[in-house]
């Protein structure tokens, strides 16, 4: 089994602040590995096993839960897109560009997307959706990469 650790932690330059965290496709750590901290609203795990391991069954017992935060996980299956990453205060941070198989996990922060080939992908964050007032578009002055979207 191929063991590609690519799996890279992307932090706001001025406030150290985690923005996201990408997993390149070939990574398989053995067993199970949890990218994202324990304390995080989303919680992120890599599961790699061989064939007849067996997971118990079971319940996950009903637990109240406060966020205050809207984290995304995107699995990118097929194309490729361009992730540009903002700081909280919209400031351009980097850019990735991810391919067929790759997830990047957006933990907070801003975030805009350019689809470079034609793009499946499958999207999972916290609900319910309350709507449009859930976020805040902005216009990037400072993106090397910025173009006016069509969304």
């Amino acid at each position: 089994m191929t063991l590609d650790t690519r799996i890279e932690k992307i932090c706001d330059r001025r406030t150290g602040e985690e923005l996201a965290i990408v997993i390149g496709t070939e990574t398989r750590p053995p067993g199970i590995s949890f990218v994202t901290d324990d304390d995080s609203v989303h919680q992120l795990g890599l599961l790699s096993w061989p064939k007849g391991h067996v997971i118990e069954a079971h319940v996950h017992n009903p637990l109240e839960r406060t966020i205050d935060s809207t984290q995304e996980v995107l699995f990118i299956r097929s194309g490729s897109v361009r992730v540009d990453l903002y700081g909280n205060d919209q400031t351009y941070q980097t850019s990735r560009v991810l391919m067929a198989g790759d997830v990047i996990f957006l933990a907070s922060g801003g975030h805009g997307f350019e689809i470079l080939e034609d793009a499946d992908i499958v999207e999972v964050k916290q609900g319910p959706y309350l709507g449009e007032g859930e976020k805040t578009r902005f216009v990037p002055s400072d993106n090397p990469n910025t173009r006016f979207s069509n969304d």
